[in-house]
């Protein structure tokens, strides 16, 4: 596997990126540069990773919502996701993400109707439209999961990949956003290994991180840096090594360069604990 994080915004050149990632002895690196980057930038960061021998991991198409009710905020979406992946495509990155998008009011948000088979419906079509329009060559479109959205399982996932067939959709896998339940949270092992031994082929990238269960009431079920959770780290490692041992391994959602470095740091003591190169 190949594990990164965000980095601070310390660059202003590709070599100065690559500079920054070695010093992080990172393999693979989400993809730098803003919306509006040139094509001229867009290239030279593309080459200079490929050059060092960098993945790009993934190219996120957040914010996008290809199932909102509003028709324009709709077609905005369904734009902004196939612009993305054409530039994942540019760039040779390993997928394109985005979550499936929701109709509440906030594009990730949840919503009754969230979980129908009228909105998995919704959203093969809108994974169809996404993918058919720019017709990848070298990465792939994926779904992160959500613990309210579709796909919100291993299985639902694996329903969708069907349904949609489409030989460039692929899965982002974020086990720790499927972990929607107690049991789940307490046998998290367990889970993990489902997660992996359905989705495994069609896995494209992984993201890292823990969470916890408080006696918060009806439920709360935190995200936590990882290592400050009850997330079983030697068992999701040991998972990672049956899939391509160039599957980046992701921290994301934390506030500061520091809390990254530590959970960088936690993933490696464990990885290395286990013989495992990251």
């Amino acid at each position: 596997m190949r594990l990164a994080s965000p980095l601070p915004n310390t660059f202003d050149s590709p070599e100065g990126w690559i500079a920054l990632l070695r010093e992080r002895a990172f393999r693979t690196a989400y993809w730098p540069l803003p919306d509006d980057a040139p094509l001229d930038d867009v290239d030279a960061y593309a080459a200079a990773a490929a050059d060092a021998g960098i993945s790009i991991a993934e190219v996120g198409a957040w914010l996008a919502n290809p199932l909102s009710r509003d028709d324009a905020v709709r077609a905005s979406g369904l734009a902004r996701c196939q612009e993305r992946l054409a530039l994942a495509d540019r760039v040779g990155a390993r997928c394109c993400v985005n979550i499936a998008g929701s109709f509440a009011e906030i594009w990730d948000g949840p919503h009754p109707e969230s979980l129908s088979e009228d909105t998995f419906a919704l959203i093969v079509d809108s994974v169809r439209e996404i993918v058919d329009a720019v017709q990848p060559q070298r990465t792939y479109y994926t779904l992160e999961p959500m613990p309210y959205l579709l796909p919100d399982s291993p299985d639902s996932y694996l329903a969708l990949l069907e349904a949609v067939d489409r030989e460039r959709f692929a899965v982002h896998l974020d086990p720790v956003n499927m972990i929607n339940t107690p049991a789940k949270y307490y046998d998290n092992a367990g889970f993990l290994r489902e997660c992996f031994d359905k989705l495994g082929p069609h896995v494209r990238a992984v993201h890292a991180k823990d969470m916890t269960i408080t006696n918060q009431l009806t439920l709360d079920m935190p995200e936590r840096r990882p290592g400050l959770g009850g997330i079983d780290y030697r068992a999701f490692i040991t998972q990672m090594q049956r899939l391509d041992p160039d599957t980046p391994f992701l921290v994301e959602h934390l506030e500061t360069d520091e809390e990254y470095v530590a959970a960088v740091a936690h993933v490696r003591t464990v990885a290395d604990e286990l013989g495992v190169e990251t």
